[in-house]
């Protein structure tokens, strides 16, 4: 008898190696643009936009101004004469082209959907998702696909849980499982919607007691004997 019958699949730090797609992302935007990326912008960009995707996570602001004032914001620190919302659009392009998968995603998916109903819920711009996870091959292997933008709410909000469970039919709470990397947005989102959480972290992370981690992993091929 198999534990969880649905597993619901962050993308970005779970399947999708995110943070080595934004590097190159990032490099090749500034690049066509001229502009050196130095390490101190580098690092001021990844603050400012760190701290953007938590206000959206909270609802303080919008997914639009998260993407298009973070260029801007660091280009007035640093007096750089370019367009932020230009700049946006040239990145998400470049974004859009990075499919680098974490490490035995792929092994791991496809021994899990032999047994169990795979979903991708993710935050972010549906472009931008849709076509990295195509590229991957990730996106053949799930039977949905639930981006934030095209849901009209985010994770870890109980709104955007309620529209993918609808979505999806016939499902059990209690054999969902939600895995992802995000404390705040993952297992908070799966606190939310009242099911069992997986926390997927590999560079172990501490854990704050604001959570509820039903299991927790380093690797992904742990799933296969979780699940």
């Amino acid at each position: 008898m198999k534990k969880y019958t649905t597993l619901l699949f962050d993308a970005d730090n779970t399947l999708l190696d995110f943070d080595a797609c934004e590097k190159e992302a990032l490099k090749k935007t500034f690049e066509a643009y001229n502009c050196p990326l130095r390490d101190d912008m580098k690092k001021r960009y990844m603050e400012i936009n760190h701290a953007l995707w938590k206000s959206y996570e909270k609802g303080e602001i919008s997914r639009e101004e998260v993407i298009y004032t973070r260029f801007g914001k660091l280009f007035e620190e640093f007096g750089i004469p370019l367009d932020g919302v230009e700049f946006e659009d040239t990145y998400q392009d470049e974004l859009g082209k990075s499919h680098e998968l974490v490490e035995h995603a792929m092994d791991v998916i496809l021994q899990l959907k032999q047994y169990h109903d795979l979903y991708i819920v993710t935050n972010g711009v549906s472009a931008t998702q849709y076509s990295r996870l195509k590229d991957s091959g990730l996106d053949q292997h799930f039977k949905d696909i639930f981006v934030s933008e095209e849901v009209g709410y985010r994770k870890p909000m109980k709104e955007y849980f309620s529209y993918c469970f609808d979505k999806i039919g016939d499902l059990d709470k209690e054999k969902t499982l939600i895995i992802g990397d995000s404390l705040s947005s993952d297992i908070k989102g799966g606190n939310n919607a009242g099911i069992a959480t997986c926390w997927y972290n590999p560079k172990k992370q501490k854990k704050t007691d604001d959570y509820h981690v039903t299991h927790e992993i380093e690797d992904l091929r742990e799933l296969l004997e979780l699940v």
